[in-house]
């Protein structure tokens, strides 16, 4: 049976060099690490995880904790997180609390003690989830609270370059179908496009909706009351399922309304058209939340970057389509520009 001793002896390195190439790979030399780590593979060594961490006292886990992990957004985290994990000999339980807030509280009981940290990705209900989780590790993913380490996206650069996007279409009455109430990201969005106005340019709100397919069917019809000749919805989700009933009702995507997702999940290049989205590193959000929890030093990540992607969705504008003879309630976000 190979040991750490064999290993040791192939790399040209202490017994505690190869431990730490092998366990925290962040806290040894690039060139050390590569040997250790080609010795290691040569002779086929594999450490002994549990031993490690009965040693050290702790489980040898983390946890993620999503909100609906159907969501490709969600799912895409998930994988980053997780292949981050394993890179660091730890183990990595995905919780779903189906956009349940009481259900979220009740994992979190359950989970912790099982853990050595938990990502808490777009928390419903982040009060009450730090209140479980105690002095446990937590890194916060699309949201904030003080003193806690968090990985965000810059919402206010996305929402920025889809109004910058439209605009210069021709698009001057543009309509936003937000999120879940509940949600910070949500609300980010809402803040960024607030601070990205035009004078020239209308953006009216259209209220929570389910961050889901059924979300944007709903929303659909209020879009095209609202006189907007363009929309950007909370996610490629809702996109999806607005085109979908914009299309029922006989509406064009982009001639009658162009459409922008957020997120570019999978489904966004999967749709007829295909989708015009905001793009982030989904699966670089795990690794970076699981680099936090681990590190567990407080620092908080620079927000990660939002591009905008082009597709087929969006288009300058032709005459409004005929919307109903009552407008529908809508939110003045951005009248005129003026926030």
């Amino acid at each position: 049976m190979v040991t750490v001793h064999d290993v040791a002896r192939a790399a040209g390195v202490s017994i505690s060099t190869v431990s730490r190439a092998l366990a925290a790979p962040d806290r040894v030399a690039p060139h050390t690490r590569e040997r250790v780590r080609a010795a290691a593979d040569e002779l086929g060594y594999r450490p002994n995880r549990a031993a490690s961490v009965l040693r050290a006292g702790r489980t040898g886990a983390y946890g993620l904790v999503v909100p609906d992990l159907a969501n490709p957004y969600f799912a895409a985290v998930a994988k980053g997180a997780q292949a981050r994990a394993r890179e660091r000999g730890a183990g990595l339980f995905v919780v779903d609390t189906e956009e349940n807030p009481d259900l979220e509280a009740e994992v979190l009981t359950s989970l912790a003690p099982q853990t050595d940290g938990v990502v808490l990705c777009s928390p419903r209900a982040v009060d009450r989830a730090l209140a479980v989780l105690g002095e446990r590790p937590v890194v916060l993913v699309n949201h904030e609270a003080d003193g806690v380490p968090a990985v965000e996206t810059d919402h206010a650069a996305g929402m920025r370059r889809a109004l910058e996007h439209l605009r210069a279409l021709g698009h001057r009455r543009i309509a936003y179908v937000g999120g879940p109430e509940s949600s910070w990201s949500d609300r980010r969005r809402r803040a960024g496009l607030a601070a990205a106005a035009y004078d020239d340019v209308d953006v009216v709100a259209l209220g929570a909706f389910r961050p889901q397919v059924e979300g944007g069917q709903a929303a659909a019809d209020l879009v095209v009351a609202s006189g907007a000749t363009a929309v950007i919805t909370f996610n490629d989700l809702v996109a999806v399922g607005l085109v979908g009933r914009l299309r029922a009702r006989g509406l064009d995507v982009p001639g009658d309304l162009s459409v922008v997702g957020c997120d570019d999940s999978y489904v966004a290049s999967l749709v007829t058209p295909a989708l015009t989205t905001l793009r982030v590193d989904l699966r670089a959000m795990g690794r970076a939340a699981v680099d936090l929890l681990v590190a567990d030093d407080g620092v908080t990540a620079a927000p990660l970057d939002v591009d905008l992607v082009v597709r087929s969705s969006t288009a300058p504008p032709t005459p409004a389509p005929a919307a109903a003879a009552t407008a529908a309630p809508t939110e003045t976000l951005v009248p005129g520009g003026t926030p």
